[in-house]
């Protein structure tokens, strides 16, 4: 007896993008030939709210952890303190706190003065500032895959980065080496960064422009809207710092006046990195590869300048170079190898329209794992009810998505509808108004 088709099925198999065999529905590896002729759109990031992570990493919707840059000593020793490190162990990167701050910003627009800010707009994509970087780094990416779970609930798609039991014990038992190479990066951060403006912290350390023992727990993010294409997509992720001396940036737009402190917006946002010190054309390329994360990392959330403090392998610091995000595809283009951002936007985009058109918008509650193969491709496969327990992790979800959360969309859904009901019967539009800001 032939087994028919479910709609699911037929509406997967009936994608212009997709393509369906055994392993799941497909979508093929981009080519790096060219650039497309007519590359998306993205909109500059704007700053929604931010939450900061206290020592014991409980949230807060303060600016408690901001920290401002200030430059760090030259000969700087990146292994000082190493003993000291306080490492939050690596975790399943769950949705919750983004969708707290999510669910915290709409509240905030129905306490607005007018009804056009009584409620958010549609959002397309609900993700971590990391998701969003692997899935535009995809295109150069030639070593390592992903995998993410993904659900759509109306438009929305929301993703979660999985890994497995085996990779969160590779990652939490990093050999010594990868390990200290790994504390450089934010032993360079505490000698770069201060909680006041302009000056160096107080510390007892006998080491100089030291500013802090490090501890991971402690984190300050943002929550950004932007646009790619015609989907609007809301980020968080952490920001290292921000430009506090206002004079010492002025070519960065937005920055103006005499106001030493965190002015609420991106503009002054920095991101901080390291790397070896670049001693031949080898290196050079390296670096110029390592600059594509980089620049799609402080892209997605609007920061403007990235600082990359250069060092001996021995974990000595030796300078620092201050990088304009915009100009840095700017620094490569041309050089053998280079990578081209509209390349890396036009697959972000052709990714986005593949599980909008692909995922059934109807089934709500269902898990899909998105699979990178690097140099094949993409594959999405439905999970069965056992691996969708897995993903719940014994908490009380929907999915991966918190319980008080689903409940939340449930009820804002009939609030809405109700609401619309009342303005049809009144003989008024169904459609509501939409803050300015979101207007594009």
């Amino acid at each position: 007896m032939v087994q028919k088709r479910s709609a699911v099925d037929a509406e997967l198999e009936d994608s212009p993008l997709a393509k369906k065999r055994p392993s799941g529905i497909t979508l093929a590896y981009p080519s790096l030939s060219h650039a497309p002729p007519t590359p998306p759109p993205f909109q500059q990031p704007t700053q929604l709210l931010t939450f900061s992570y206290t020592p014991d990493h409980v949230l807060e919707f303060n600016d408690s952890a901001l920290r401002y840059y200030i430059d760090p000593p030259r000969g700087a020793d990146l292994g000082y303190g190493y003993d000291r490190w306080i490492r939050r162990p690596d975790e399943r990167g769950r949705l919750d706190p983004l969708l707290q701050a999510w669910s915290r910003f709409k509240k905030s627009l129905s306490k607005g003065p007018s009804s056009s800010q009584s409620r958010a707009p549609d959002v397309h994509v609900m993700s971590w500032r990391g998701i969003m970087t692997k899935i535009l780094i995809a295109p150069y990416e030639e070593r390592d895959g992903w995998e993410l779970n993904v659900m759509r609930v109306g438009g929305t798609l929301y993703f979660e980065e999985h890994l497995s039991e085996d990779k969160l014990k590779e990652k939490n038992e990093m050999e010594p080496r990868h390990r200290r190479q790994t504390y450089y990066g934010y032993a360079f951060e505490s000698y770069s960064t201060t909680s006041t403006p302009g000056h160096r912290e107080d510390a007892s350390s006998d080491v100089q422009g030291w500013g802090g023992d490090v501890n991971t727990n402690v984190q300050w993010c943002n929550v950004v809207k932007t646009k790619l294409g015609d989907r609007r997509i809301v980020i968080g992720g952490e920001v290292d710092c921000v430009r506090g001396m206002r004079k010492s940036c002025q070519w960065i737009p937005g920055l103006t006046g005499d106001t030493e402190r965190y002015s609420g917006n991106t503009a002054n946002f920095v991101e901080l990195k390291t790397s070896l010190t670049i001693r031949g054309p080898a290196d050079e390329t390296r670096f110029e590869r390592k600059l594509l994360k980089f620049y799609l990392q402080s892209f997605l959330l609007g920061v403007p300048e990235i600082v990359v403090g250069f060092r001996k392998p021995s974990g000595q610091l030796v300078t620092t170079q201050s990088f304009r995000t915009v100009e840095i595809p700017r620094s490569v283009r041309g050089k053998p190898g280079a990578w081209d951002p509209l390349i890396c936007l036009a697959w972000g985009n052709k990714f986005l329209s593949f599980l909008h058109d692909t995922l059934p918008a109807n089934t709500g509650k269902d898990v899909w794992r998105v699979t990178f193969t690097p140099k094949v491709g993409i594959t999405v496969v439905k999970l069965d009810p056992s691996g969708v327990e897995d993903v719940m992790g014994g908490d009380d979800r929907v999915g991966f998505l918190p319980r008080w959360y689903w409940d939340e969309m449930e009820a804002t859904t009939n609030r809405s509808g109700d609401a619309t009901a009342h303005r049809v019967s009144q003989g008024q539009g169904a459609t509501s108004g939409v803050p300015s800001g979101w207007r594009i």
